[in-house]
């Protein structure tokens, strides 16, 4: 996966995204005029920049370059998520911690996803991720007895 963005790289980006078109310097540089002071040189520069890395492909027009995003913020969101991911030493503690962080809605759009790439998954009962938590992995594991939560405290 290429690193993340820098702040300057992901302002350009997100006006290549939004364009949803081959776009120029000048086109974003206007753009980002609107919220800071920034040169024409320093917006080819970083264009020019994300070309190289492999985050834009351009076009020849005329005296300038059309700019046109390789992959979506979409796909940039989730490889940036897969990376952080898979570098965790406890991924599902990660998971599980990530769930915690989640509004409400960003929960429903989580198992709307699920349902999409799962299938059966839309026979699910809906709820919350963590309504129905896995097994513990003892009752899972080969060989390894299933965990009795009937026997009462005091006689474990």
């Amino acid at each position: 996966m290429p690193r993340q963005l820098g702040e300057l790289e992901d302002a350009v980006m997100t006006r290549v995204w939004q364009g949803n078109r081959p776009v120029t310097v000048r086109e974003v540089l206007e753009d980002l005029q609107q919220e800071r002071s920034i040169a024409y040189t320093t917006v080819m520069t970083v264009m020019d920049n994300l070309h190289q890395k492999g985050w834009v492909r351009r076009e020849v027009d005329g005296r300038a370059y059309r700019y046109t995003a390789v992959s979506t913020r979409a796909a940039y969101s989730a490889a940036l998520m897969n990376e952080a991911w898979s570098q965790s030493d406890n991924p599902a503690a990660a998971l599980v911690a990530f769930f915690g962080m989640m509004s409400p809605e960003q929960r429903e759009a989580l198992q709307d996803a699920v349902r999409m790439v799962s299938p059966g998954a839309a026979d699910t009962p809906a709820g919350n991720p963590g309504d129905n938590p896995p097994e513990p992995a003892a009752a899972n594991a080969e060989g390894a007895d299933p965990v009795d939560d009937t026997e009462s405290e005091g006689g474990r």
